[in-house]
C-alpha cells in the first residue's frame, strides 16, 4: 500500500446495473477513508463516460472486448484484442499506483483482472446477479474478496453482503417521505397508487398492457404513474399521448427513492437493482422478468417472491385481464400490501456499500 494514503481503481460500466454499485462502493470508501484515492475504469462507449463524472469521479477508459459466443472472425482476433486491452490496464494500474481493484463486471473488469493478477495487486469483486458473468467468473478465481447481491449466486469464496445503493435510496424513510413525494410526482395523497416501470429504456409489452388497463384501474379508484421510458410515448387511438382520469405518463423520473417512497405498488423488470432496492426500503412489487437473456431476471426475484415480498408474472402471462383479477384487488388491500412491505423490508439490506467498503479494506491490510 501507499505510505501515504490508499489508491483504489474501480472497474465496470457498460449498463447502470454494474455502474450504480460502483458510485456506491466509491462513496462508501471516501467515507471511510477521506484521503483514498479513487479512479474508476470504463470503456469509451459505456454509460459511464456520462454517469461516472457526473458522481465526482474520475475516469480512465480501454478497448471493450466482447467474448465471442460461437466460432466467428471476433473469436479469432479475440486473444488479440484481449492482450491489448491488458496492456491498457496494466498501465491505468501502474499510473494509479493501484493498492486495489475493485470489479464489478462487465466488458471492461477482465483484462482489469488478468492485469491485477500479473503485478500481485489484490483483486475485490462485486456481482449484482444472482447468475454470475463471464468476467467475474474469470475474476473470483484469484480473489479471496468476493461480494455477492444474492445469497443463491454461486461464485468461489462468495460473501452475501447485498447490493450497494445511492445513499438517497438505501437511507429513505418511506412513511417520511411519502407526501413530498407524491407531490413532486403529482400524486394524489390519500388514492392507492400504482406506479409503474420497464426500466430506463422502457418495455414495449408491459406499456400495451397497462394502456389497456387505464379504464379498469381508474374505475377502482386507483392512480397510475406509468414511467414508458425514454421515446416511448404511449400513444391513444387517435396517434395522441394516452391521458386519462388517474393515468399520468412520464418517460424518466430521476431519483427513484421519489418512485419507492410513492408507491403503494409498483410494477416492473426484474433487474438486480430493483429487485434489490425494493427489498430494503420495503415496496410491495410485481415483477415482470425479461423474456429475453439467460434467465437471471426470475432468479433475481426469486427470493422476494419466496420471502413472501413480491409477486412474480412471466411476460406474456402480464395481459389486463391479469391486472384486473390480481393488481386491483392488491391495491384495494392495505392489509395486504403492508405485509407484503415488512416482508420485503425483512430480506433487505441496506448497508452493502459499506461491507464491500470493509472487503476491500480487508483485502490491502493482508
Amino acid at each position: 500500500m501507499n505510505a501515504d494514503s490508499l489508491s483504489v481503481v474501480l472497474a465496470g460500466g457498460g449498463t447502470a446495473g454494474h455502474i450504480s454499485p460502483l458510485l456506491a462502493i466509491a462513496a462508501a470508501l471516501r467515507d471511510v477513508r477521506p484521503d483514498v484515492q479513487l479512479l474508476a475504469v470504463g470503456t469509451p462507449s459505456g454509460m459511464e463516460t456520462r454517469l461516472v463524472p457526473a458522481a465526482g469521479l474520475e475516469l480512465a477508459t480501454i478497448d471493450r472486448v466482447p467474448f465471442p459466443r460461437r466460432p466467428s472472425l471476433d473469436l479469432l482476433r479475440l486473444p488479440g484484442r484481449l492482450a491489448g486491452a491488458v496492456k491498457q490496464a496494466g498501465k491505468i494500474l501502474d499510473d494509479a499506483q493501484a493498492d486495489v481493484l475493485v470489479g464489478v463486471g462487465g466488458y471492461v473488469c477482465t483484462p482489469l483482472y488478468l492485469a491485477a493478477r500479473r503485478r500481485r495487486i489484490p483483486v475485490v469483486i462485486h456481482e449484482a446477479n444472482t447468475r454470475a458473468g463471464l468476467a467475474n467468473k474469470v475474476g473470483a478465481r484469484f480473489s479471496h474478496h468476493v461480494g455477492v447481491a444474492f445469497a443463491g449466486t454461486k461464485l468461489r469464496g462468495a460473501r452475501h453482503v447485498g447490493m450497494p445503493m445511492r445513499k438517497e435510496v438505501s437511507g429513505l424513510d418511506r412513511a417520511g417521505a411519502r407526501q413530498a413525494a407524491r407531490e413532486l410526482l403529482g400524486l394524489d395523497q390519500d388514492k392507492p397508487a400504482l406506479i409503474v416501470t420497464g426500466g430506463s429504456s422502457g418495455a414495449q409489452s408491459i406499456n400495451r398492457t397497462i394502456a389497456a388497463s387505464v379504464e379498469a384501474l381508474a374505475k377502482a379508484g386507483i392512480q397510475t404513474l406509468h414511467i414508458t421510458g425514454k421515446g416511448k410515448v404511449v400513444l391513444d387511438g387517435e396517434g395522441k399521448p394516452l391521458a386519462a382520469d388517474g393515468y399520468r405518463q412520464v418517460e424518466y423520473v430521476d431519483g427513484m427513492e421519489n418512485i419507492y417512497a410513492a408507491a403503494d405498488l409498483l410494477v416492473g423488470r426484474a433487474g438486480a437493482a430493483t429487485v434489490c432496492e425494493t427489498a430494503a426500503v420495503g415496496v410491495p412489487a410485481v415483477f415482470i422478468p425479461l423474456p429475453i437473456g439467460n434467465g437471471e431476471q426470475a432468479l433475481n426475484a426469486a427470493g422476494p417472491v419466496a420471502a413472501g415480498g413480491a409477486l412474480v408474472i412471466d411476460d406474456e402471462s402480464f395481459t389486463p385481464a391479469w391486472v384486473s383479477s390480481e393488481i386491483i384487488p392488491l391495491l384495494s388491500d392495505p392489509a395486504r400490501l403492508a405485509k407484503m412491505a415488512a416482508s420485503a423490508e425483512a430480506l433487505g439490506i441496506r448497508n452493502a456499500d459499506q461491507r464491500m467498503a470493509g472487503l476491500v479494506l480487508e483485502a490491502v491490510s493482508k
